[in-house]
């Protein structure tokens, strides 16, 4: 019996691949990509960030929420 191995390949981190330096808080379309239909911040496991993106990531979204670009839970 052949073993199959069921682990997902690991996502690159889109942020990395668009060379970004900085997530800017104003992009809300990018990200709006990153939180769930609730208003939760998606962690890294999911998305595939890299570590240092991902915490960019969530201080561009709690800053975006600040500024009520973005909102802090659903409708």
């Amino acid at each position: 019996m052949i073993k199959r191995d069921k682990r997902k390949k690991r996502r690159q981190c889109q942020f990395c691949a668009d060379k970004m330096e900085h997530i800017d808080y104003k992009d809300v379309t990018r990200l709006r990509r990153f939180i769930t239909e609730r208003g939760k911040i998606l962690p890294r496991r999911i998305t595939g960030n890299c570590a240092r993106h991902q915490r960019q990531l969530t201080s561009a979204i709690k800053r975006s929420r600040n500024m009520a670009l973005l909102p802090y839970t659903a409708e």
